[in-house]
């Protein structure tokens, strides 16, 4: 992998955001992973080794589109991840910058797939 290898995962659910970084570790990914959007916000003022974001929404309040936003503006695609299977979720995501949008539960060969094409990265195929 490339300087931009780090996966940044951001979900309300601490479980959650332990299993995401498991299961990403077992894929041969390095994460970080953020609760609270003040976190998110330290991070983003060094955002280098950010090769793609992982947002699940649920739990936020508006402002996270803000951050989604901001992680277009610098660069990093990002993937947003919603409980609720609605059209206007999959629209707001992607007008604020989201390169797609899955639905739990997660598809974890459809979740990998995405990854690899975001970072660009074959050497995990």
């Amino acid at each position: 992998m490339g300087s931009h290898s780090c996966i940044l995962t951001i979900d309300r659910n601490q479980r959650n955001l332990e299993l995401l970084a498991q299961f990403l570790g077992k894929e041969g990914y390095e994460t970080v992973s953020v609760s609270a959007l003040e976190s998110l916000e330290q991070i983003l003022e060094h955002p280098e080794n950010i090769g793609i974001a992982l947002i699940d929404i649920s739990g936020f309040d508006r402002n996270i589109w803000a951050y989604c936003e901001k992680l277009t503006e610098l660069g990093v695609p990002l993937l947003v991840i919603s409980p609720q299977k609605l059209i206007n979720i999959r629209q707001e995501s992607i007008s604020h910058g989201a390169h797609g949008v899955l639905f739990k539960p997660l598809v974890t060969r459809e979740l990998t797939t995405i990854i690899r094409t975001l970072m660009g990265d074959v050497s995990h195929e």
